[in-house]
């Protein structure tokens, strides 16, 4: 079974991107924060989402490969589509989300990225009242979305998968969603 790997930064769209394209295709969507929220629920060690990036980094790097394992179960069925993100935004720095262990249980075929203009991600951000996001400057944008491009390159290097970038502009889903139909 195909097993590929959506990534974006937080306000690139790349979940509305997908939800829409995936109305058409033959896919289960697993989307790996769900799966780590999941984990650290039933230790007791987050609430909501937005905390797990606040974890300490050996207990992220714990409950990452413990979600691995589970979505490698479930693709051994099933086409998956993974909704992830390639890097996560620490307070002590870039953490990557798709580490080395985790490839290895993942064996994705491709990343695809979804990006934005930073303007449209800091509107899109400080509009979204369904999240507790940190305020980010344009600057501190692109270099997340840069960080993202250099991961995937890296995981595409440790796994032979691809890598296609798909921009998601405003008022210009339907072209993003298309284009992603048109990969998977």
């Amino acid at each position: 079974m195909k097993v590929v790997v959506v990534v974006g930064i937080p306000g690139s769209g790349s979940t509305t991107v997908l939800k829409h394209a995936l109305e058409d295709l033959d896919y289960i969507n697993v989307n790996y924060g769900d799966v780590m929220l999941e984990i650290a629920r039933s230790e007791g060690l987050v609430e909501d989402r937005d905390q797990l990036r606040r974890l300490s980094p050996e207990k992220q790097k714990r409950i990452q490969k413990a979600a691995a394992k589970n979505i490698r179960e479930r693709s051994k069925e099933t086409n998956i589509i993974v909704d992830t993100h390639c890097t996560i935004k620490t307070p002590t720095g870039f953490l990557p989300g798709l580490p080395q262990w985790v490839l290895e249980e993942l064996q994705p075929d491709m990343f695809i990225l979804v990006e934005a203009d930073p303007e449209e991600i800091f509107m899109r951000r400080i509009s979204d009242k369904t999240r507790t996001r940190d305020m980010e400057m344009l600057k501190e944008i692109n270099l997340h979305q840069q960080m993202n491009r250099a991961a995937a390159m890296a995981y595409a290097t440790l796994t032979g998968a691809t890598v296609k970038i798909i921009e998601n502009h405003n008022s210009r889903l339907e072209n993003a969603v298309q284009e992603m139909k048109k990969i998977l």
